[in-house]
């Protein structure tokens, strides 16, 4: 096919068949590999429950009015769902490129637009499918709470996105495997724990709260917190700003990447 085929091609609304080819080539391949897709983190959710919310809570007085069981749940939760959706956009898109069969996506007449979506796509399905069944395990350890199912799912499918988007990037970046976890272990993993999910901000010394109003990963543990126990510490409105801000950001800059070919015409 010809590049003034496929670009003709790309111009011609969205390409269902071509899209839902990809979140069909992603969904097989999540489900060959299940326990590192979810058992993993639902063994990991677990550990983190029985430890910390009933070994370590068993000795905590109510924090901020709730068990600290229900307190420590929806960070636990958002560790994993950032992980899932950040190793699956990585994985994904960084194998295409090793394994040199992302040719047969670029020729084929799908948009850039299309090629990301397809990719995030998957990276939804598989951080709701984590989520739920750390729901199911914190339900059976009585600790699971629902204030407002729709801001659970808004936040659970706007992490995934930001998460998406920020694994395509890395993604397009790496040349190695060191390379694709060195964000994981030195940007993701520490911002999360410091971020909200064991302890509130009240209980920070005054000096340190602003790591904690600096770091968007607060923002993301306190949303999605509101949503299940209905605790909130941060200004009205400005967890959801600060959510839609990176994914434009994130979008564009992904969006631009595809565009001029960056990582994937080597």
């Amino acid at each position: 096919m010809s590049d003034v085929t496929v670009a003709g091609s790309r111009r011609m609304g969205i390409n269902w068949i071509g899209l839902g080819t990809i979140i069909r080539r992603e969904w097989s391949r999540v489900w060959r590999v299940p326990i590192q897709a979810f058992l993993a983190p639902w063994i990991s959710a677990l550990m983190f429950i029985f430890i910390f919310g009933y070994v370590v809570g068993g000795n905590i007085r109510l924090i901020a009015g709730h068990r600290y069981v229900e307190f420590v749940l929806p960070g636990v939760l958002m560790l994993n769902v950032v992980n899932a959706a950040f190793l699956q956009s990585t994985s994904q898109i960084y194998f295409q490129r090793f394994l040199r069969y992302i040719e047969e996506t670029l020729v084929a007449p799908l948009s850039y637009v299309e090629m990301i979506i397809g990719s995030l796509t998957m990276t939804i399905v598989r951080s709701v499918v984590t989520a739920l069944g750390i729901l199911l395990i914190g339900y059976a350890f009585g600790a699971t709470q629902m204030y407002n199912i729709f801001e659970f799912l808004f936040w659970i499918v706007s992490v995934s996105i930001i998460f998406g988007l920020l694994g395509i990037i890395i993604a397009l970046w790496a040349n190695n495997f060191e390379q694709l976890t060195m964000l994981n272990v030195f940007f993701i993993a520490p911002l999360s724990f410091v971020g909200g999910v064991f302890n509130t901000v009240s209980m920070l010394p005054p000096f340190m709260r602003w790591i904690a109003y600096a770091n968007p990963f607060f923002y993301f543990i306190n949303g999605l917190r509101h949503s299940m126990i209905g605790f909130n510490e941060a200004p009205e409105g400005l967890g959801v700003a600060v959510t839609f801000g990176l994914i434009a950001v994130l979008g564009v800059a992904t969006w631009r990447l595809f565009s001029i070919g960056y990582g994937l015409r080597e």
